[in-house]
């Protein structure tokens, strides 16, 4: 069923429906071959007639109108119907009958409204057809006349089922673009969660300490070259940000690992910093959002506290662990809202890792486990 579809969809979709166009020289070019003369399909049993001038004409109704029927569905299947009706009414039976259940397929999957119009009309004309045979002589049985409308009644199902399916992809599709821009928005809020957050509360807690700092000018003056020097960071960190649609640009790696840690130096957070091994794959950028959070915690709400951060690069992973030492009672700030560490326990997860933040003995750790391979 799967293949019967996509053929047909190939068919109607082969070059925005270009398929009709050959279909409908070579029913007209097939039915003025001498050999196929009354072999094509008979209707109402009207006895064989020789070619004339009137057959071509007919012909040429039947086969013609394929080659416009994806732009006017309806026009070509009442041309190729009536281009039907003198062929077997002449009895010219020719190749070119085999446009009609063509038209009719073309029709039900183009057609966007007044479907249910256009299968009265043409029923109705049908019977009318039938009845008009019937009187004309013996013609066919009503058995006869029933099968091939159920034939052609086929062909516009097919049709309709082929929209249908169109239709159903295209909803499919819209619902996954929708899908990957609100997971676009969400990682990009991420980005932003994790760059300004940390920036500004390096920032504050130096503003801060800015005010007791009135009566050294030497360490005041230390302090604002921080908080300027935290801003721009900040500028360059945001402007790196705007390139995160182009993959490839604008996300941090390990080796920036060690200037954060020294950022966090600067705001007064007492860092242990080490690394093992090498990095070798692309859980680079994960790494640092997850030390960068942490640092972030720590300076907001245990600020002060010897804080230690671990990484090390195996061939298959790289994990991170970050330790700050603190009281009970505070340590369990040191998660914050929530937001970040929710972020970046969805971002592990993504590449198949392992997240957990909280308390440990008297502090806070956070660790994370994030294997090699996969892009973030």
């Amino acid at each position: 069923m799967i293949t019967l579809r996509r053929g047909l969809e190939f068919g109607l979709r082969f070059r925005g429906g270009a398929w009709y166009i050959p279909i409908g020289l070579l029913l007209v070019a097939g039915s003025l071959v001498p050999a196929l003369h009354h072999h094509g399909t008979v209707f109402g049993g009207l006895p064989d007639r020789p070619y004339d001038v009137l057959a071509v004409v007919a012909i040429a109704a039947q086969g013609l109108p394929l080659t416009v029927c994806r732009r006017w569905p309806v026009t070509c299947l009442v041309l190729v119907s009536l281009g039907f009706l003198v062929d077997q009414l002449r009895g010219y039976h020719s190749f070119a009958g085999s446009a009609l259940p063509l038209a009719l397929l073309n029709t039900g999957s183009r057609l966007q409204r007044h479907r249910r119009v256009t299968v009265l009309a043409f029923s109705s004309a049908y019977v009318a057809a039938a009845i008009t045979f019937s009187s004309l002589g013996p013609g066919e049985t009503l058995e006869d006349y029933v099968m091939f409308y159920l034939a052609l009644a086929l062909a516009w199902t097919v049709g309709r089922w082929l929209r249908s399916t169109r239709a159903a992809e295209a909803e499919r599709r819209r619902r996954v673009a929708e899908d990957s821009r609100a997971a676009e928005r969400a990682r990009i809020a991420h980005e932003l969660h994790d760059v300004v957050t940390h920036h500004v509360t390096a920032m504050v807690v130096q503003s801060e300490a800015a005010r007791y700092l009135t009566g050294a000018p030497e360490r005041l003056d230390q302090a604002l070259t921080v908080v300027t020097d935290t801003g721009r960071q900040a500028i360059t960190d945001l402007r790196r940000l705007l390139d995160v649609l182009d993959p490839g640009h604008g996300t941090p790696s390990s080796a920036e690992l060690r200037p954060l840690v020294e950022q966090a130096r600067e705001a007064g957070q007492p860092v242990e910093f080490t690394e093992e091994g090498t990095p070798v794959g692309n859980a680079g950028p994960v790494a640092y959002r997850v030390v960068q959070e942490a640092l972030t915690n720590a300076l907001k709400y245990a600020h002060g506290s010897r804080t230690s951060v671990q990484v090390r690069y195996r061939a298959d992973e790289t994990t991170v662990e970050i330790n700050t030492d603190e009281s009970v009672e505070s340590a369990a700030a040191l998660g914050g809202s929530g937001r970040g560490l929710a972020g970046l326990r969805e971002r592990v997860g993504v590449l198949g890792g392992d997240f957990s933040a909280g308390r440990s003995g008297n502090g806070f750790s956070v660790r994370a486990r994030i294997p090699e391979g996969n892009r973030p």
